[in-house]
């Protein structure tokens, strides 16, 4: 029908992509942001960039809001970092986090946004195929923490690449927090740092026993061995890590003192251990089962045996999911709790607590140079693995960092002793390492 004369007509008004985007952030974004229909906001100047290169980005980014959707986007390449390099996206991470405050916009904004950005013929696209099952789904693998879901999500993460592995870890081949004796210490140096003070701690000594659980690729195993003559026994779950241990400590000739089991560490069945050492594995045992946990570790020990719990920890004792990237992406069914959680539960085992110490700075460290070590081999870490998963790990190792600096997680090591039964613990007076 055509208008009759006199009448005017106005088209409703519409935003941009970046212009909606840019309503949605308090004081506006803080890098330059630019989309698929070529609008762009944010300072024209800016060293950092953000490009949404597709409507399917669009579509994680919406049906998705958070950490997940934006994810999603950027680890199936429909968004893009610029300025960084997807390896070390450290920068940017610092700058959103510091610099991004999402406002809820009036009803007349949202109804403006939904209808620009055509939100109802949005649907959720597929997720990246290196997302793991949301947690309610996980129900088809077992319970939560039972072996069988448990073998699940660490093959899941750890069963990516030895090869990829090796690229980002380095030599050490350790997935752990490093212990950086000076600022200039190089990764590898930092990372034989926290193994030897692994060893002193447990007051390690020659024709000893060694139990290691969750041992990785075995670095913990093959340093007790090789520089403390310790007969020392590694298991994990995962069975890439295995044989790559396996081939490390034959290749050092270590094959009479050192041993790596493909192994449940609750399948151990072996007893009277001089120490034990739990470098990473905490992470994954789930708080409820603290008590089962230590009461194993525990039951390993000989009277006089020494316990060492390395693991990530929360600033705080309350109970609190891992945001969906890391859960989806990173460690599916990790749980992480305070210090005094994890006290708490080797005490009410039977353990003596005899020291307690946060490396959280280390942490910190470490990760920027598994970023590093990811940049300078970001090709043959791509040609290994796919630019997806190489993406979800320079967002994970990166984002990480931020957090370990900014404590919001923090890295403790607590050491006790299983007593004999007249208290004695066989500990000095003060500690010797």
């Amino acid at each position: 029908m055509s208008s009759s004369p006199g009448s005017s007509s106005t088209a409703s008004p519409r935003l941009t992509i970046a212009q909606a985007m840019d309503r949605l952030v308090r004081g506006g974004l803080p890098l330059r942001f630019t989309a698929y229909d070529g609008s762009s906001a944010g300072p024209p100047d800016a060293a950092l960039g953000m490009d949404l290169r597709t409507e399917r980005g669009l579509a994680y980014l919406m049906t998705a809001p958070g950490d997940l959707g934006m994810a999603r986007a950027y680890v199936s390449g429909d968004l893009d970092l610029s300025g960084v390099h997807p390896g070390d996206p450290y920068d940017a991470l610092v700058l959103l986090k510091d610099n991004t405050k999402f406002r809820v916009p009036t009803p007349s904004e949202a109804l403006l946004i939904a209808r620009s950005l055509e939100l109802s013929r949005l649907r959720p696209p597929p997720p990246p195929p290196q997302e793991h099952l949301p947690r309610w789904r996980r129900a088809v693998e077992g319970l939560r923490h039972s072996m069988s879901r448990d073998a699940g999500v660490i093959s899941h993460h750890y069963d990516v690449s030895n090869r990829f592995y090796e690229m980002v870890l380095g030599p050490s081949m350790a997935y752990t927090c490093a212990l950086y004796p000076t600022p200039e210490a190089t990764l590898e140096e930092a990372q034989a740092a926290k193994f030897d003070l692994v060893c002193r701690k447990l007051g390690l000594q020659p024709g000893q026993r060694l139990l290691d659980v969750g041992c990785g690729w075995g670095t913990m195993v093959r340093h007790a061995a090789r520089e403390y003559g310790v007969k020392a026994l590694g298991v994990t779950l995962s069975l890439e890590q295995a044989e790559w241990g396996k081939e490390a400590i034959d290749r050092e000739g270590l094959g009479d003192l050192a041993e790596v089991r493909h192994l449940d560490y609750r399948d151990v069945a072996e007893t009277g251990f001089d120490a034990v050492s739990s470098i990473g594995l905490t992470e994954h045992v789930g708080v409820r089962n603290y008590p089962t946990y230590f009461a194993h570790l525990r039951d390993r020990l000989k009277p006089g045996g020494r316990l060492l719990n390395h693991s990530i920890t929360r600033q705080h004792n309350t109970r609190q999911e891992t945001g969906a990237f890391i859960d989806r992406y990173v460690f599916p069914d990790g749980e992480l709790i305070g210090s005094g959680t994890i006290i708490t539960a080797a005490q009410d085992q039977g353990l003596e607590v005899q020291h307690c110490e946060n490396l959280r700075p280390h942490y910190a460290s470490t990760l920027r140079d598994w970023n590093r070590n990811l940049v300078d081999n970001w090709d043959e870490c791509v040609a290994e693995v796919g630019e997806g998963t190489a993406r979800v790990w320079g967002l994970y190792i990166a984002g990480s960092r931020v957090g370990f600096e900014r404590g919001e997680v923090e890295l403790h090591q607590v050491l006790a002793t299983r007593n004999h039964a007249d208290g004695r613990s066989d500990f000095p007076m003060r500690p010797d390492w």
